[in-house]
């Protein structure tokens, strides 16, 4: 794909150079590869920066529920949560500012979450 030819898979814009967010690491250090997706989106600098914020609030989320449910999670560890709380924190300021609005998360969202993970005992 000639990346200056295309247009954002989530904002349309175009004449830029565009990203596809495959591989790496996901919020915890776990592996993540979408290499084999058969239907691959191609992002602006703006929106690459919004879906890894929406992906790092999923892989936080997911692990919540897990913890919530009694199940193991890496929320568990003290410093996984501390470091998940700041995280959050660091989304909803990104999401917060006016000129780039997320195509992917919406701030209510993250306030929610925030406002759970607060109410949460973590075991020692």
């Amino acid at each position: 794909m000639d990346s200056l030819k295309e247009t954002c898979h989530a904002c349309r814009a175009s004449g830029g150079p565009l990203a596809r967010l495959s591989l790496g690491k996901d919020f915890f250090g776990r592996p993540y590869d979408r290499l084999s997706d058969q239907n691959p989106q191609w992002y602006c600098a703006s929106c690459s920066m919004h879906k890894n914020v929406q992906r790092d609030f999923r892989d936080i989320h997911a692990e919540f529920d897990k913890l919530r449910a009694g199940q193991g999670s890496e929320l568990s560890q003290g410093d996984n949560f501390q470091r998940a709380s700041l995280r959050l924190q660091e989304i909803l300021t990104i999401l917060s500012a006016p000129q780039q609005p997320s195509p992917f998360l919406q701030r209510p969202d993250v306030v929610r979450l925030m406002e759970q993970l607060t109410t949460c005992t973590v075991p020692v």
